[in-house]
């Protein structure tokens, strides 16, 4: 229920191994070995969770954080999974079964081993009382997931402050082979990025289609054409993205300016507008004023914050 559980009773949570039995009747075993807690300092329990995994059909591991790890004055200087948790899913990867690795987490948590690992990563957040039954509907395909992330998840604490919008520099993070604003010992991207999330299909994503300049009364009409590539219909967040090239002031390398959560059946194609304002492109200066300046500016619509379709348009006053 995490740090936020108000007046939730343990007692009315339905765990991840009861939603799981719930979904599945008596006739599949589902068999559960604790592993160990959050701060355990001991493998006691390594061998039987690596054994019950060794007779399993597919192993599902929940591994996250403590709820009292998040909240007020609960900051970590270290965003691995706590304890002996990532020991435990090395332990379990041994077996060579199926690995669905489920998280429970008040943060992003530096994951890139976890992610290397695992066939299948859900990150189910403090998901409340009804935990388990939504982790299953998820798991068993009865839900097909479409969220997107709020945060971008790094590779290492050190590329904390790490928030997709973060502003321009006259040494761009992207110069691997001199100096850089980002780093050099690291790919200058998250291991997963803001507005990332997958589902049980797959989305193609069109060229951007826009007149090359705002029209008379400020206006500009943003298209994509979006294509269900899988096997199941599925549900797609369509993101609009602006980057103004050159400005008064440093300005970010792109800003969230629209997005539009769509259906979108299996095989077919849907056609996503924006309406964007020239409004849209303003900032405010050090003395608080709003302003628009004219130039050129980046329409970007993609999946992610980082995997965009671009082109460049003009506003002119």
């Amino acid at each position: 229920m995490g740090s936020w559980k108000a007046r939730g009773e343990d007692a009315d949570v339905i765990t991840v191994v009861q939603g799981l039995r719930n979904k599945l009747g008596a006739a599949t075993e589902v068999v559960y070995v604790r592993g160990c807690d959050f701060l355990d300092t001991k493998t006691n329990e390594f061998a039987q969770a690596r054994q019950a995994a060794a007779n399993a059909d597919v192993v599902i591991a929940v591994v996250g954080e403590k709820a009292l790890m998040s909240g007020e004055s609960r900051s970590r200087a270290f965003l691995s999974l706590p304890g002996l948790q990532q020991q435990l899913i090395d332990t379990l990867k041994t077996t060579g079964k199926p690995l669905v690795t489920v998280l429970m987490n008040g943060r992003p948590l530096t994951l890139g081993h976890v992610n290397e690992q695992t066939d299948a990563l859900l990150e189910a957040w403090f998901p409340g009382t009804q935990c388990g039954n939504a982790v299953a509907d998820v798991l068993f395909g009865d839900v097909n997931p479409s969220g997107k992330l709020t945060v971008s998840f790094p590779y290492a604490e050190g590329q904390i402050p790490n928030h997709y919008n973060y502003r321009r520099s006259g040494r761009p993070g992207d110069m691997e082979q001199t100096s850089t604003v980002r780093h050099i010992d690291l790919k200058n991207k998250n291991l997963f990025p803001f507005g990332y999330g997958l589902s049980y299909t797959s989305f193609a994503y069109g060229a951007v289609e826009c007149a090359s300049r705002f029209d008379a009364n400020g206006h500009l009409k943003v298209a994509v054409n979006v294509t269900n590539t899988g096997e199941r219909d599925g549900e797609e967040t369509v993101q609009l993205y602006v980057a103004d090239k050159v400005a008064s002031m440093v300005r970010p390398v792109k800003e969230l300016k629209g997005f539009k959560k769509v259906p979108i059946k299996r095989g077919e194609t849907l056609r996503v507008e924006f309406d964007l304002q020239v409004r849209d492109l303003g900032f405010y200066t050090n003395s608080m004023k709003y302003v628009v300046e004219p130039g050129e500016f980046e329409i970007m619509v993609g999946p992610n914050s980082e995997e965009l379709k671009t082109k460049t348009v003009v506003w002119e006053k």
